[in-house]
């Protein structure tokens, strides 16, 4: 069996506990599935690759070079989606300049000010990466919290698109993908997680949290296995904004 990022992480215990509880079933994909890119912008990834430790410094929610590992398996979906003419929706931060709406989000940081805009970054930190671009016919959501659905109009635009499956990678595992992934099961949605095309800040945190996932919401996959699926698809299963 392929040894998965959280196998070192479990117990014997929890090996044979998930096994006798009948978790981890594969659910298989969805027909017509919408690829969900949350959170992947400057903020979280830095300007540079870099080790974590530098990279916080200017960029405090920085993941660091785990962030750039992620970007070219994020890429290859994005490219295979595109080509198929499957949505390809992205999630960012959405505040105020001044961080009035910052909200709860203020009581577990003592660094939430560096969060705002700062002169000396001369970067957008809210800007998805430029590694992957929005493409006109995509569709960017602003968001303010964990989940994709909080508060924002993803769930209007699914049920536009018709969409009954989706395929998510970013950032953080343990945050706004998992907050997303939990939301999007209970509207029953057929959830995929790319493994290679997330990531966060704490590397155990990232390995058990895409281990709940895959044992109860959703299936995580690799993404050269995802990308084989979408290639699989018919065309013409979606009509994109701008299209005629």
């Amino acid at each position: 069996m392929t040894e998965r990022v959280w196998d070192k992480f479990l117990t014997p215990r929890d090996r044979e506990v998930f096994a006798a509880a009948g978790y981890g079933q594969p659910q298989g994909f969805g027909k017509r599935p919408a690829l969900v890119i949350i959170d992947v912008n400057y903020n979280f990834c830095g300007d540079r690759p870099e080790p974590i430790l530098d990279s916080v410094k200017r960029w405090p929610n920085s993941c660091g070079e785990d962030a750039w590992a992620a970007l070219p398996h994020i890429r290859s979906l994005i490219d295979t989606a595109r080509d198929k003419g499957l949505p390809v929706i992205y999630t960012t931060g959405g505040f105020r300049a001044d961080g009035w709406d910052y909200g709860s989000w203020r009581w577990k940081n003592s660094r939430i000010k560096d969060s705002l805009p700062q002169p000396k970054r001369n970067i957008d930190g809210d800007a998805i990466m430029a590694e992957i671009a929005p493409a006109p016919q995509d569709i960017v959501i602003p968001k303010q919290k964990p989940s994709a659905f909080y508060g924002t109009p993803l769930r209007s635009f699914l049920n536009l698109l018709q969409a009954d499956s989706l395929i998510i990678c970013g950032t953080t595992t343990s945050g706004c993908v998992r907050a997303t992934v939990l939301d999007a099961f209970s509207d029953n949605y057929r959830v995929t997680v790319a493994e290679e095309g997330c990531f966060d800040r704490a590397q155990s945190s990232h390995a058990i949290n895409l281990m709940d996932m895959q044992a109860k919401y959703a299936d995580v996959r690799p993404a050269a296995e995802i990308a084989a699926h979408l290639k699989s698809l018919p065309e013409g299963l979606f009509t994109l904004p701008g299209a005629p």
